[in-house]
C-alpha cells in the first residue's frame, strides 16, 4: 500500500479506489473505517442509492457522477470487508456478475432468438429460476428479495407472476377490482376494524400497482413525480402568501384552496 504513490496521481481509476479502500480499512487507516461491518453501514447503501435517483430527478449530471461514486464506494467497502476475510474480494464480485450477464443474454451472448422487452424479461424470469436451481416445489417466489420499499415489492412481485402467466387480461377488470377494494375499506371504517382498515388500504394500493403496471408506468416513478409536483407547487403557494405578508399557519382551509389554484396556475404558465 503506497500512499505517496497514491497522493501523487492526477487522474484516479477503479484500481485507485480498491488501494484507498483497502488503506482506510488499514491498521494505519481511519478509525471509524476500520470499526464498520456490513451491519453497520447497511442503511448507506440505501441512502446512496435514492440520492442517485434524486440526482436523475433533478437531471443534475454533475450530482449523478458524484452519488454514483459513492454507490460504487459502497460495493467496494463490503467486498473489502470480505477480502480481509479471504472469504471473495471484489474480482470474484465482477466475475460473479459478468458470469450472470453473460448467462442471462443468451440473444446477445448466444444463439437464442427474442425479439421485445417482454420477450427478454420472460427469458430473464426463466434463465433465473434454473441458475436457483428452483425444484417444483419452490416456486417463483422461493428467491424473491423482500426486503424491497412496498411500493417497488408490489410491482416486482405482481411482475414476476406476470411472466408465468398470471395477469389482468383487460383493464377494467383492475377499475373493477379497485372499486371493489375501496367499498370493502368503507366496510372496514364502519366497523371501526383498523387491523381491517389497514388490510384493505394495503389491497387498494396492491389494485393501484396492478393498474399501473398494466399500462407500462412504474408507480414508483409515478408516486415520486406526483409527490415533488405537490412539493413544488406548495412551495410557490407558501411565497405566494409570504409576499401578501399573511401567515400561513393563520389561513383557513377556504383561503388555503383558493391560493393553492392561485399557484397552480402560475406553474401551468
Amino acid at each position: 500500500m503506497n500512499k505517496e504513490f497514491i497522493l501523487s496521481k492526477e487522474h484516479y481509476n477503479f484500481l485507485d479506489l480498491i488501494e484507498v479502500v483497502n488503506i482506510l480499512r488499514s491498521d494505519k487507516g481511519c478509525p471509524w473505517d476500520k470499526e464498520q461491518d456490513h451491519e453497520s453501514i447497511k442503511s448507506n447503501f440505501i441512502e446512496e442509492v435514492y440520492e442517485v435517483i434524486d440526482a436523475i430527478d433533478r437531471n443534475d449530471m454533475s450530482s449523478l457522477k458524484e452519488e454514483l461514486g459513492d454507490v460504487l464506494l459502497q460495493v467496494v467497502f463490503h467486498a473489502q470487508m470480505e477480502s480481509e476475510r479471504s472469504v471473495f474480494n471484489v474480482d470474484d464480485v465482477i466475475d460473479s456478475l459478468v458470469k450472470k450477464l453473460i448467462y442471462r443474454h443468451p440473444h446477445v451472448f448466444g444463439d437464442a432468438c427474442v425479439k421485445t422487452s417482454d420477450e427478454v424479461l420472460k427469458k430473464w424470469e426463466d434463465l433465473k429460476l434454473k441458475s436457483k436451481k428452483n425444484t417444483d416445489e419452490e416456486g417463483i417466489f422461493s428467491h424473491f428479495t423482500t426486503a424491497l420499499p412496498a411500493l417497488i415489492l408490489a410491482y416486482k412481485a405482481q411482475r414476476k407472476a406476470k411472466n408465468v402467466g398470471f395477469d389482468w387480461d383487460r383493464s377494467d377488470e383492475i377499475f373493477d377490482k379497485i372499486k371493489e377494494e375501496i367499498v370493502e375499506f368503507k366496510a372496514a371504517l364502519e366497523e371501526d376494524n383498523k387491523d381491517k382498515m389497514i388490510n384493505e388500504m394495503g389491497d387498494i394500493f396492491f389494485s393501484v400497482v396492478n393498474l399501473s403496471r398494466f399500462f407500462d408506468i412504474i408507480p414508483e416513478d409515478a408516486l415520486r413525480r406526483s409527490t415533488l409536483k405537490f412539493i413544488n407547487r406548495f412551495s410557490a403557494m407558501e411565497k405566494i402568501i409570504s409576499d401578501e405578508n399573511l401567515q400561513i399557519s393563520e389561513l383557513g382551509i377556504e383561503k388555503l384552496d383558493f391560493y393553492w389554484e392561485k399557484a397552480k396556475k402560475i406553474e401551468t404558465r
